[in-house]
């Protein structure tokens, strides 16, 4: 992809590779195990619960298939998305999910732009509430960095590649468990550079530690991600019972002392409202309700609606074009979290409700 263009918000969709089994995830979860595993068993835990969630055009699809990376594609452009943002799960130069992007490297299409975020957390039973027993472990070495940065460069040649300026761009989301930061990006670099690509354009994403500027360990630039769900409440990651969740389930109609439900409208508010005192990419969640993974321990959204995605990304739209950058950058979260309720793809109740929003709210920005 040539250089992202200044005249305009360039919109891109997180990108989640979990639409397909894979040897670990068959020995780790059962055979055959995608995510829409959870997303088919998942059950309504009050009244107005809006679960299971169906898809729509798309179907339960497998991403091993050519067919349904070009729909997707398709509609993502229909609707003014500018590219993708394939999660990267590298673990010491063991992959995981990568048949998508390996299967689109390989061909010619779908002819999207795209970039990659490097998902760098180790995997454990967290889904069900177990976060001791590790499935795989995320480890640093100087080598590893090495064999990294050469792995990357040939991704990163690929001409549909997003890039500012001429460099592509590279997403870590945990940047704060590198070891040394600046030294990891600068044996990237070295490996891309040596291979005729230029230095990549790195990005923070402050997913879990808002107001620290990353620009000082070498970052290029930070992605005010959003959802933070720990700016709800001091239990929104507390599993137990709580007289604060009765409360506040009441006050929604909900008589829980357990769920962990929370007004969406109010929630867009206080991320909306956080202190980032140093210029950021801006990011938009779509929706969450992540119930098909963690059952009655997960963090319910309720009262979302397109309208309210539309004043958020609206907002962010805003704060793209003042970035001083002028990359114009913003990142929708996302276009296929389906277990996390988190989605612009169509489902069976919503239809193209929440792609209509984005595209309309991108069109009158312009």
């Amino acid at each position: 992809m040539d250089s992202l263009q200044h005249s305009s918000v360039n919109a891109i969709a997180f990108y989640l590779p979990q639409f397909h089994p894979i040897p670990e995830n068959n020995e780790w979860w059962g055979e055959g195990f995608t995510e829409w595993t959870n997303v088919a068993k998942s059950k309504p835990l009050f009244n107005t619960h809006y679960q299971p969630r169906i898809p729509g055009d798309l179907g339960f699809y497998d991403l091993r298939l050519s067919d349904t990376r070009q729909a997707q594609a398709d509609l993502a452009k229909t609707y003014g998305l500018k590219g993708f943002c394939y999660y990267h799960y590298w673990f010491h130069g063991h992959r995981l999910l990568e048949r998508p992007i390996d299967d689109l490297l390989q061909s010619s299409t779908p002819d999207f732009p795209f970039c990659l975020c490097w998902a760098n957390e180790t995997w454990s039973r967290r889904w069900i509430g177990d976060d001791k027993e590790l499935l795989i472990e995320q480890s640093y070495s100087p080598e590893d960095d090495r064999s990294h940065g050469a792995f990357l460069a040939g991704i990163f040649s690929d001409k549909r590649y997003i890039r500012v300026g001429n460099r592509p761009i590279f997403l870590v989301y945990r940047p704060g468990h590198l070891p040394n930061p600046q030294h990891t990006l600068e044996r990237i670099s070295t490996q891309c550079i040596a291979r005729g690509v230029a230095k990549p354009f790195f990005v923070a994403v402050d997913a879990h530690s808002v107001g620290f500027d990353y620009r000082q360990l070498g970052f290029d630039d930070i992605l005010a991600f959003a959802p933070q769900l720990g700016v709800s409440a001091p239990d929104a990651f507390v599993d137990r019972r709580t007289i604060s969740k009765l409360i506040r389930n009441l006050r929604l109609g909900i008589p829980s002392a357990k769920l962990k439900v929370f007004d969406e409208a109010e929630e867009r508010q206080k991320m909306e409202s956080l202190s980032r005192p140093f210029p950021t990419i801006p990011s938009c969640f779509v929706s969450w309700d992540n119930s098909p993974r963690r059952g009655r321990d997960g963090i319910i959204y309720i009262n979302s609606s397109p309208e309210l995605f539309a004043k958020s990304l609206s907002n962010a739209i805003s704060l793209a074009k003042q970035h001083p950058n002028q990359h114009s950058l913003l990142f929708i979260n996302a276009w296929n979290e389906w277990a996390e309720g988190n989605y612009l793809e169509p489902d069976a109740h919503r239809g193209h409700s929440y792609l209509l929003a984005l595209r309309d709210t991108l069109l009158s920005s312009t």
